[in-house]
């Protein structure tokens, strides 16, 4: 195959993170004999400083002309720090979602049998947890009318039914590709927007006979994912459910460095880490490359191509077990990598493979 991947480091440890994901890729094409090209291109604060917009035309012409987006993280304290900001990096990643009609977030849990003491959870909990949290990521209330002044404020939480049955959509074909197990996300004893999602669910569930589908109100998932992350197999919730529950599911693994993630749609995937740009471990190398390399086996595995994705997890597993880990993870007394050095690993295991 040949691949064209657009890359938007971003802002941050985004850089640092970006050189290890584009290292294995290049790694793994050539293991296999794939060819692959990158085109480079600005996005976040780094965006704003250079041009004075997160997401420059430009950098969304790159975009469509690619297979798919590594990305990697933006966000700066600069703009954090200040209400008044009329551009934000954020809205960077918005602006990309919604131009590319990446309406499908999909974020896997997973834990690590050697970093189950990193979880805040006791081992018995979430040994054995793997699931999928499936987001709605361009409707509902982030994209909804809005109105703010001084005595009072609103964000409009809409979604039509052609959005609600693209995602439900999703979500069972994943569940059965999976453990044939669906739960829907939603407050349909207060919202009418979860009412809508829950009423296409029951009307969609049908079509897919050998899928067990469960409905759930969201403040319950919040304490069934700490009480019993197992129970789990595929999640499917809207937008603003979503960004909360996938922040929360990102803490069973121990770190928020070990998870990647993909947004797909209308136009080109992009895949990422879960984290942010962590701006206070700019050029410290401590950053976990983890999240960005696996993000790199879920690009493989949506092109179909399962053995290169395989092998990319199978290196992961052998760098954790290895203790080849960033501070972070690190066992005590174990020897010190950088996000330089653990990248490094990655590739030569590779390589060698």
């Amino acid at each position: 195959m040949e691949f064209k991947i657009a890359v938007l480091a971003g802002d941050g440890i985004g850089p640092e993170i970006s050189v290890q994901g584009v290292d294995v890729m290049t790694a793994v094409c050539e293991k296999f004999g794939h060819k692959v090209s990158y085109e480079y291109a600005l996005c976040g604060a780094d965006a704003i400083d250079k041009v004075g917009d997160p997401f420059p035309e430009a950098t969304y012409e790159v975009c469509k002309r690619a297979d798919a987006v590594l990305f990697s993280a933006v966000g700066d304290p600069k703009f954090d720090n200040d209400p008044t900001a009329k551009v934000r990096p954020e809205q960077g990643l918005l602006a990309m979602r919604k131009k590319l009609g990446l309406f499908a977030n999909i974020r896997p849990v997973q834990t690590f049998k050697c970093l189950l003491h990193k979880s805040p959870l006791r081992a018995e909990l979430v040994e054995g947890a793997d699931f999928l949290c499936i987001r709605e990521l361009t409707g509902g209330m982030y994209f909804g009318e809005k109105y703010q002044d001084n005595e009072k404020a609103y964000d409009t939480n809409m979604y039509t039914r052609p959005e609600i049955e693209r995602i439900l959509k999703v979500g069972f074909e994943y569940a059965m590709k999976r453990r044939k197990h669906l739960t829907v996300v939603d407050k349909a004893n207060v919202l009418a927007s979860s009412r809508l999602w829950r009423q296409i669910a029951q009307e969609m569930a049908p079509q897919y006979p050998e899928v067990t589908t469960d409905y759930m109100f969201v403040d319950n998932a919040a304490m069934r994912m700490i009480q019993e992350p197992t129970f789990f197999d595929v999640m499917v919730t809207e937008n603003t459910f979503g960004d909360i529950l996938t922040d929360e599911g990102s803490c069973i693994s121990g770190s928020m460095g070990l998870l990647p993630s993909a947004s797909t749609g209308e136009s080109t995937p992009v895949f990422e880490p879960i984290h942010g740009s962590w701006p206070q471990a700019k050029g410290l190398n401590i950053a976990n490359p983890l999240a960005q390399i696996l993000s790199v086996a879920m690009l493989f595995e949506y092109f179909d191509c399962k053995e290169e994705g395989a092998l990319i997890r199978k290196a992961v597993d052998a760098s954790l077990d290895a203790c080849v880990r960033t501070p972070e993870i690190q066992v005590e007394g174990g020897a010190k990598y950088g996000t330089k050095e653990v990248g490094e690993w990655i590739v030569n295991y590779i390589r060698k493979a």
